[in-house]
């Protein structure tokens, strides 16, 4: 397919829409626990449950959609998903005790997840090459940066007009619309429609390729939950920072990140597919072993928005050299990807707490140093395994 065709743009802009609200849905709790620990008396230890149940709602949905995408085709959970998520701000404005809320947020994960892993699945089912493809992708993973960003701008704007309540109700009416809009385009045919066996998926699950693609995304994806949740706090603690200019130093992180998906997505970098993740794992881990051993302001906040523009390009790149690689089943290799990547954001900055604990802060970051450079090693060993990468496109400039 090429991208100037009516029906694509239309298709892309259901995709960026979902992307979109999965940034709402992922940004929500982080955005409102202030608010919402003051009405329903929130401990520690419930607001970690919280995070506990939305991300296990994220993992349940990718795990058990993947395949489902690829049997019915990718309406379905880009119809539904907004309704789950329009459902989960609904119930979060209404909750009045910590059960109500912990049923909202486990719909926020599971609505937000099957947004996800549909959007950037469709997106990548659109183009065949890969370059295009890659743009794509880095094009829908800005939209998530603005759902993401949208939620603490709007408190900070709006709470005192409208309250928490209303700000969430407009949220869900925005849903219901974009629910609506992504009814109406015609989706390409579901490209397994018989289905596909357990036995089938379990073979994807235990692909090699797919299993050192989904290591990888372990460890970016826990790297990136560490650096955003984690920031602030060295800044402050470390560095003697104030909370305010934190915060700006952890906005402008996610601005570079989206800004540097902005440029990736326009076609113009020099680098793209398994070279742009090894250069981004290597630059970010070079970033991070300066920041964990920086004293002074101006250069910790200067290394904390370069590893926005380090870290970028890494998730989206895989996604489509794994798309290139499982054309007829990206929703099934998909699906094992986030599920994989989705374990990192879990279990990583739990233990990175842990040795923060331990060790002091600045040895826990220490440790994303590793695992961005585990990345490289993953991706050099994907890129020469037969079939992988490398060979892929080898295969690809011969046979032209």
């Amino acid at each position: 397919m090429t991208s100037d065709r009516p029906p694509t743009r239309r298709l892309q802009a259901a995709a960026f829409a979902g992307m979109f609200l999965f940034g709402i849905a992922a940004a929500l709790l982080g955005a409102t626990l202030p608010l919402l620990s003051e009405r329903l008396q929130l401990g520690l230890g419930r607001v970690g449950t919280l995070f506990l149940v939305m991300n296990a709602g994220m993992l349940a949905s990718s795990f058990a959609l993947g395949a489902l995408q690829d049997r019915f085709g990718m309406k379905p959970p880009l119809v539904a998903g907004p309704l789950v998520v329009g459902a989960a701000l609904a119930l979060v404005a209404a909750a009045g005790t910590y059960g109500g809320l912990l049923l909202a947020v486990a719909l926020l994960g599971a609505g937000g997840s099957a947004l996800n892993g549909a959007s950037n699945a469709l997106v990548a089912d659109l183009f065949d090459d890969p370059a295009a493809k890659s743009a794509a992708l880095n094009r829908v993973g800005l939209f998530f940066g603005f759902g993401a960003l949208l939620v603490p701008f709007a408190i900070g704007l709006l709470l005192r007009a409208v309250g928490l309540r209303g700000i969430l109700v407009a949220g869900a009416s925005l849903c219901l619309l974009v629910a609506v809009a992504n009814a109406l385009p015609a989706y390409p045919l579901p490209k397994q429609a018989g289905g596909l066996s357990l036995a089938e998926t379990v073979r994807f699950a235990r692909n090699p390729l797919v299993l050192l693609l989904g290591v990888l995304l372990f460890f970016q994806s826990g790297s990136e939950f560490i650096v955003g949740g984690y920031a602030t706090t060295f800044l402050t603690r470390e560095i003697g920072m104030g909370v305010g200019p934190a915060s700006y130093a952890l906005a402008a992180f996610w601005a570079t990140l989206m800004l540097t998906r902005a440029w990736l997505g326009s076609g113009r970098a020099p680098l793209g597919g398994e070279r742009l993740v090894m250069a981004s794992a290597a630059a970010s881990a070079v970033v991070m072993a300066l920041l964990v051993t920086a004293s002074r302001p101006p250069l910790a906040v200067a290394l904390v928005v370069a590893m926005g523009a380090t870290a970028a390009g890494i998730f989206p790149a895989v996604l489509g050299e794994a798309s290139s690689r499982f054309p007829a089943h990206s929703g099934t290799v998909f699906g094992l990807l986030f599920t994989m990547a989705l374990g990192g954001g879990m279990t990583l900055p739990w233990v990175t707490g842990q040795a923060a604990a331990a060790w002091g802060l600045r040895p826990a970051l220490g440790l994303v140093v590793l695992q961005f450079l585990a990345v490289l090693v993953l991706q050099r060993g994907a890129a020469a395994r037969p079939g992988g990468f490398l060979v892929a496109r080898q295969d690809r400039s011969s046979s032209e």
